[in-house]
């Protein structure tokens, strides 16, 4: 099959690979660029372990192929931290324990990401209908609203200097 050079802007970084056009973006990001944060869980979008970013929206990257990323601004888990910084959303995570195996976790991360971007000052309600679309079979999600709601708190918060 021949394959079709694309040019991606993944975490920032413009990356230009040749893919097969079936590539799925979950084996272009994990294989090619080795950014292995986001996981491969069901491969049918049903579980939202492999949910990143692009263009700001969020999709499972195990039904979408890396070819309909081109020219496309990607983000991963791997780029929310800024310098060594967790984002709001990552920090809300580890204070409020809103992870216990962790496979789930990138998926979740990258999902209140987006969610909180979206609805910055969300309800309990509204927390559980956005991450809705993302599973996790350790938690009971208690723990991981809690972490958004933390999230949500820090990110309305004035930015110190």
């Amino acid at each position: 099959m021949a394959k079709k050079l694309i040019t991606v802007h993944v975490n920032g970084k413009a990356e230009e690979k040749a893919v097969e056009p079936r590539t799925l973006l979950i084996h272009f990001l994990r294989e090619e660029l080795n950014l292995t944060g986001a996981h491969i869980g069901c491969e049918t979008s049903h579980c939202g372990a492999c949910t990143v970013d692009i263009d700001g929206q969020s999709v499972k990257s195990c039904t979408h192929l890396a070819v309909q990323c081109d020219g496309s601004e990607v983000l991963t888990v791997e780029g929310l931290a800024n310098k060594g910084v967790l984002h709001a959303v990552q920090e809300g995570f580890y204070k409020e324990h809103g992870l216990q195996c962790g496979f789930c976790t990138p998926g979740m991360l990258m999902r209140a990401y987006r969610f909180l971007h979206d609805n910055p000052n969300p309800s309990e309600e509204e927390i559980r209908s956005g991450l809705s679309g993302n599973l996790c079979r350790c938690t009971g999600y208690q723990n991981i609203v809690k972490a958004v709601q933390y999230a949500a708190k820090k990110l309305q918060e004035p930015a110190t200097a």
